[in-house]
């Protein structure tokens, strides 16, 4: 789960790690009421879940109510990268003396916290790694061992912050590790970490993502589960259970295995095509699971064809075909459908499914030939 930023920084809280004063409203009349609550200058921050909110308009300096009646409402409804506007975070307007970045993610290769720390904040990370990549300072974490303050100061140090911020940087560092470990995140970053003209180092900005695997740990998460602007199709593939991640190409992709399923987006895009979806639905591809994945991309206007693909390693083949007819049976699919099957059982399954094939379902033996096959049928 994304939060949005006064989510976050309502998150971050409750692990003490300072955050400007501020409030949420959805109204205009609503931001004036926080503003004359906090006092003057404020900014009126665009809540969205994409970065880039300030070149786009999304954060305004207001000095009065006037001028945050007119940001407010110019920011209310407007877009930003495809995600509309409707929720503004009123904030406290701060003096900045410097800017950092810090942030603690999983490194899952090497199974460890990756920690990353920045003397340059207020930009993308993806841009200070591009123009000055020693300007990130990383740190790898055993999570048995955990992380200290001794740690924390070694690593200020070695970033370079600003001496004035370094012991209130590392205690909040602490702190922020903390909240990613405890707090059970998949990322937790502050981008700008500032240091105030008066000497203060607070978090400006908030990125949290929340481990749905860990929400039975967090009943206090639910308060925000009706916030989340969740993809129609994702939302409706995880009733069923099944594993899916919406993209924007016309090819409808069913797969069992998450690297067969990236495989097959990666063929597809060879051949020219582009995927409209990723969608594992692992070894239990009988029947229900069946219609169930059929039932997700047919729900999809933008799919033109669907590309079924399946290795049977541990899977049967002809449970596969068996489920393909009987989900055939109870959808009125509206794409055609190109079949790939290969591995245990591949003969028995591809005689079982040869009498039902037709021009809307058919069969093709390589992944690569039924990549292009529906490829060809979603008009790409």
């Amino acid at each position: 789960m994304d939060l949005f930023e006064y989510q976050g920084k309502q998150y971050f809280a409750r692990y003490d790690i300072p955050v400007s004063p501020g409030g949420e409203a959805d109204t205009v009349d609503a931001a004036v009421a926080v503003a004359e609550k906090i006092g003057y200058p404020v900014v009126v921050k665009a809540q969205v879940k994409v970065g880039g909110r300030g070149k786009a308009g999304g954060i305004k300096l207001a000095n009065d109510a006037d001028e945050v009646r007119l940001h407010a409402g110019n920011i209310l409804g407007m877009d930003i990268k495809g995600h509309t506007v409707h929720r503004l975070w009123i904030e406290l307007s701060s003096d900045i003396a410097a800017e950092y970045y810090v942030s603690f993610t999983l490194d899952r290769p090497n199974k460890v916290y990756l920690g990353m720390l920045s003397k340059e904040g207020g930009v993308d990370i993806e841009e200070v790694a591009e123009t000055n990549p020693d300007a990130i300072k990383r740190i790898a974490i055993n999570p048995v061992d955990g992380f200290t303050l001794e740690q924390a100061r070694a690593w200020v140090a070695e970033a370079d912050l600003d001496e004035a911020a370094r012991e209130q940087a590392a205690e909040l560092i602490v702190k922020l590790f903390t909240c990613y470990v405890e707090g059970d995140c998949d990322l937790a970053e502050i981008n700008p970490l500032i240091l105030t003209t008066d000497g203060i180092v607070r978090a400006l900005d908030a990125k949290v993502t929340l481990d749905d695997n860990a929400e039975y740990r967090h009943p206090e998460w639910e308060v925000w589960a009706g916030t989340e602007t969740e993809d129609p199709r994702e939302a409706m593939a995880k009733a069923k259970g099944l594993n899916y991640i919406g993209l924007e190409g016309s090819v409808g992709i069913i797969a069992n295995g998450a690297g067969l399923a990236m495989s097959t987006l990666d063929v597809v895009n060879q051949v020219g095509g582009s995927a409209a979806n990723f969608l594992d639905i692992g070894g239990g591809a009988n029947a229900d699971v069946m219609t169930a994945a059929l039932e997700v991309i047919n729900a999809d206007p933008s799919v033109k064809s669907i590309f079924v693909n399946i290795f049977g390693g541990i899977t049967r083949v002809d449970e596969v075909a068996k489920g393909v007819i009987e989900a055939l049976r109870r959808v009125d699919i509206k794409s055609p459908i190109v079949l790939r099957l290969d591995g245990t059982n591949a003969v028995e399954g591809r005689a079982l499914l040869a009498e039902h094939l037709n021009e809307k379902l058919v069969a093709e033996p390589t992944m690569l030939e039924a990549a292009r096959r529906a490829v060809a049928l979603a008009g790409n």
